[in-house]
């Protein structure tokens, strides 16, 4: 056994995050970390590579006891982590981000030849055949994820961790990764997987390893248990969230328009577009990564500003110019990226969610504290957000928790219109039937619903007409009438021919 860690037990003030936690690691296994949001995933791995020291518990490496003091240390002693967020320097090199702090010197000078060819064997490892040299900046994401693999391959890892690589991916991309794991499995590899894509764990993992609200609640061979068996055990109770979920959408008498955008275009961003929405309407976006949906998003927010066409709010003209602006017309949006763009780690719930208020009244106008408290209790009490702490640092609650402080803190704006870029990424299926139900009833309220997600299921499950974009442009506008998945992926590779 390469990795175990036995009677884990982690506390943080206010809540039993680990709890007499055990965990097992083989080599050339594929072993996915399950669980719900706030489950403890994450803390298990701080806790593995030294991020958190532990209350209790032991970690044996290699039959060995260890306890690392950081992540470097780990690293040193063949445990590396590629998060989900990719932590490289876009700035630099693929061969620099892949050797930053090992470059081979000679008379404290590196070797960038010997450097270079270092990087391309790594890649080679991943079948991967790249210009090292080149800025990082200019690979996708997916790319950048296997920049970020094959520098952990570079310490001799004999752990690695994955956590969350897939939830910025394409189902190609997704293919590639996958590929890639199989190889490093076959090769002797040890891969602790975490993701909530449960297609994803059937495909790849050899066993699972299930958590819930911190305890352990068993290992299983992933050939002996079904998808609704582990979603079962992850949420510990019987499926009826999965039943909400393929709930008929209800049906939503048209209603008048709020935003029309006419021939709205950004050169660099997006094609000109034209786009009507009514009040209590969801539109989804659906369309590939690179597609456009998130440049179109930030237009009608005022994030980015048009360089042609016009948006008329309540058939009125308007500038939106800065996202301010779109607030003050009752336009919000939770960006896709809610750690750089949308949350503030180092403050507390009550803050981030009192930001866009005292935003929209200015800064020479300060909210009280109790008006914030109360703000931020009310919000957490409407959205069950956990733990329930206004206090807490927001960058220590679970994704799904995050998320739901994003939204808390536009729902209090009382916005008319509601812009959500993939809300629903990389938290489990207990809050996203939560969001998904909030998106139907703020609809069916009145609210205007922009809705974004890569799942096709989910757009489709929410929305009363879908637009489909291809190479950042609106190729078709559909109603949602029985749409399926299938034909929206046919007008996307079609690019929505007749």
């Amino acid at each position: 056994m390469v990795l175990r860690m036995t009677g884990i037990r982690k506390r943080f003030p206010g809540v039993v995050a680990l709890d007499d936690v055990d965990f097992r690691l083989l080599p050339g296994e594929v072993h996915a970390l399950m669980g719900e949001n706030g489950a403890g995933k994450s803390t298990l791995i701080k806790v593995l590579t030294g991020v958190y020291g532990v209350d209790a518990g032991e970690i044996e490496l290699a039959g060995e006891p260890v306890s690392f003091t950081g992540p470097a240390a780990a690293q040193r002693a063949g445990v590396s982590t590629v998060y989900q967020e990719v932590n490289l320097c876009p700035n630099l090199s693929i061969a620099e981000n892949i050797l930053l702090g090992r470059e081979p010197r000679r008379f404290g000078r590196i070797r960038w030849a010997p450097m270079r060819r270092r990087a391309e064997e790594l890649l080679a490892r991943l079948d991967l055949e790249l210009d090292v040299s080149a800025p990082l900046s200019a690979q996708s994401i997916a790319v950048q994820q296997l920049v970020a693999i094959a520098r952990a391959l570079d310490v001799d890892a004999r752990v690695l961790v994955l956590d969350e690589p897939t939830s910025s991916l394409d189902s190609h991309e997704v293919d590639r990764l996958l590929a890639v794991m199989r190889t490093l499995r076959d090769e002797g590899m040890a891969i602790l997987f975490v993701t909530h894509f449960i297609d994803q764990v059937f495909a790849i993992s050899d066993r699972m390893t299930v958590l819930r609200n911190g305890k352990l609640v068993g290992e299983y061979e992933t050939a002996e248990i079904t998808p609704v068996e582990l979603v079962t055990r992850m949420i510990g109770k019987e499926l009826a969230t999965l039943d909400e979920l393929e709930q008929v959408r209800p049906e939503r008498t048209v209603r008048e328009e709020l935003l029309r955008a006419e021939e709205v275009g950004r050169a660099g961003g997006i094609e000109p577009f034209s786009l009507g929405i009514q009040r209590g309407e969801v539109v989804g976006l659906a369309g590939l990564l690179g597609s456009g949906r998130t440049e179109l998003a930030r237009l009608l927010f005022g994030a980015d500003h048009a360089d042609q066409g016009t948006i008329r709010v309540d058939d009125k003209p308007v500038s939106l110019r800065t996202p301010r602006a779109a607030i003050a017309r009752g336009i919000a949006f939770c960006s896709e990226n809610r750690k750089t763009e949308g949350l503030v780690e180092d403050l507390t719930v009550r803050e981030n969610i009192a930001l866009a208020v005292q935003a929209s009244r200015g800064w020479t106008k300060p909210l009280s504290r109790k008006r914030q408290e109360e703000i931020a209790e009310s919000s957490i009490k409407a959205l069950d957000i956990r733990p329930a702490n206004p206090e807490a640092k927001v960058g220590e609650l679970s994704g799904g928790n995050q998320q739901k402080v994003l939204l808390a803190r536009w729902l209090i704006t009382e916005p008319r219109l509601l812009i959500l870029d993939e809300p629903t990424r990389g938290i489990d299926i207990g809050a996203k039937t939560e969001i998904q139900k909030l998106v139907t009833r703020l609809a069916a309220e009145g609210m205007a619903v922009v809705f974004i997600s890569a799942e096709l299921e989910e757009v489709l499950r929410l929305s009363d007409r879908v637009l489909v974009l291809r190479d950042r442009q609106v190729v078709a506008q559909l109603d949602n009438d029985a749409l399926t998945p299938e034909q929206i992926m046919a007008t996307i590779a079609d690019g929505g021919a007749e």
